[in-house]
């Protein structure tokens, strides 16, 4: 689906989590079923607090520290535990609110 606002900061914009496809790891493995990183879905984007949940299907949830702007289907999203990066995977939908994820997305 394609949304097209006026605005930057139009709210129909703006995305409080994320579910990826299965996630490859760097390790091999992810560090834990529930933990906090943070993640960077865009080039050059600053890395946003979050709180990631893995899936039965390799994929990840992920609840954002706050808003995020412009979160897009089939664009990566790349989990970092400061500068060492865990891995990584397409994002293949988003939610206004966090909470929705579980409902809409299982």
């Amino acid at each position: 689906m394609l949304v097209v606002v006026q605005g930057h900061d139009n709210p129909q914009l703006q995305t409080a989590g994320l579910v990826t496809e299965p996630v490859a790891w760097v390790a091999g493995q992810p560090p834990a079923l529930h933990f906090p990183c943070t993640v960077r879905v865009r080039y050059r984007q600053q890395d946003v607090p979050c709180q990631v949940t893995l899936r039965p299907d390799g994929g990840a949830e992920l609840a954002f520290s706050g808003p995020q702007r412009a979160v897009t289907p089939g664009q990566y999203a790349v989990f970092y535990d400061g500068v060492r990066c865990l891995g990584g995977g397409v994002i293949s939908a988003t939610a206004a609110a966090p909470e929705r994820l579980a409902a809409v997305y299982n």
